[in-house]
């Protein structure tokens, strides 16, 4: 009777420890502060910079606009720029349903330009709720705070788009545990690109390399893995997975040299490979490849000059696995 006694306790006390947690959670989180008081000076420099990053390094428009997933890479459905309303949903292994924001003043023009900067760098949208960080925000975070101001300049200025967001639902408890994920901005100053090494690693940062080029698991990057491919995309006809990037010869780019490397991207600036459509055959690359080919050669050769300065690891993944 006494053990039975103790053990009621116990598990009442846990329980109540539990519940406190959550509502603590729940009703305390996120807690990163207010936004700031912000106004940025929408000048041409800032909003052409914002124009290079938004569309062809942070890549933006990849995931707040609609993409043509019936042709090569998902190029950006016409009409759609910013607009968001991007699925990640469960098909595709997300805790939930999440979909992208409007970034076009449709959607944006009620907030301040310091609570677009918290969204961004910190992970907290207008109404005080946790983004869930398939939008890079850990990595933004880490930018030069002048590049933040860029972007924010240009996506002012995007033509409005007049879409209806769906709500995000996360799954328990995803929904309580994004509450943690906001964090304040640590930002650092853009590197001289004569640095290519560390101006490599600044741009990789903005671009979320390491974010695909990984393995996955419950939403974070299993140590080890770290560029060396492995990241899963489930498709209707099979699974691609993220390719190994570093420098090992046999199951990376070890092979490549910097200007294979740099055509690789450059080869789809054309955009008539976007006129071949797939059949319901083909596995589609998630890769943004129209947005990367307008990098600038320069920004390309630093990047794979970081990559070079990486140790080269091993992979067995298998690229392609057709059927589920």
């Amino acid at each position: 009777m006494k053990f039975a006694k103790y053990f009621v306790v116990f598990v009442g006390g846990t329980i109540f420890l539990t519940t406190l947690a959550g509502a603590y959670v729940r009703f305390a989180k996120p807690d990163i502060g207010p936004a700031p008081e912000l106004k940025i000076e929408r000048t041409v420099k800032r909003i052409e910079r914002g124009r290079y990053l938004a569309n062809h390094v942070a890549v933006c428009m990849d995931c707040h606009s609609k993409r043509d997933w019936s042709r090569f890479s998902g190029p950006v459905a016409s009409g759609t720029l910013g607009g968001g309303g991007e699925k990640f949903g469960k098909e595709a292994g997300f805790p939930g349903t999440i979909y992208s924001t409007n970034l076009t003043p449709y959607q944006l023009e009620s907030w301040t330009d310091g609570e677009i900067y918290r969204a961004v760098t910190g992970g907290v949208g207008k109404d005080g709720r946790a983004l869930f960080p398939v939008m890079g925000y850990h990595r933004f975070g880490q930018m030069d705070k002048e590049d933040i101001y860029s972007i924010i300049a240009y996506i002012r200025g995007l033509p409005a788009i007049k879409t209806q967001i769906p709500q995000t639902e996360l799954d328990f408890p995803v929904n309580l545990l994004n509450r943690l994920s906001p964090v304040q901005a640590s930002h650092q100053p853009l590197p001289s690109p004569k640095d290519s090494v560390k101006y490599g690693a600044y741009l990789v940062n903005a671009a979320g390399c390491v974010d695909c080029h990984s393995k996955q698991e419950k939403g974070k990057l299993v140590a080890g893995t770290e560029f060396a491919g492995g990241m899963e995309f489930v498709q209707p006809n099979g699974i691609i997975r993220a390719p190994n990037i570093t420098m090992d010869p046999k199951t990376g780019i070890g092979n490549w040299n910097q200007e294979l490397f740099v055509s690789r991207f450059k080869s789809y600036a054309d955009s008539s490979y976007r006129l071949h459509k797939l059949t319901e055959k083909d596995l589609n690359s998630p890769m943004p490849w129209s947005m990367y080919a307008g990098m600038s050669t320069s920004d390309i050769k630093a990047i794979y000059r970081y990559l070079g300065s990486l140790s080269p690891k091993t992979s067995s993944i298998k690229v392609r696995s057709f059927g589920k």
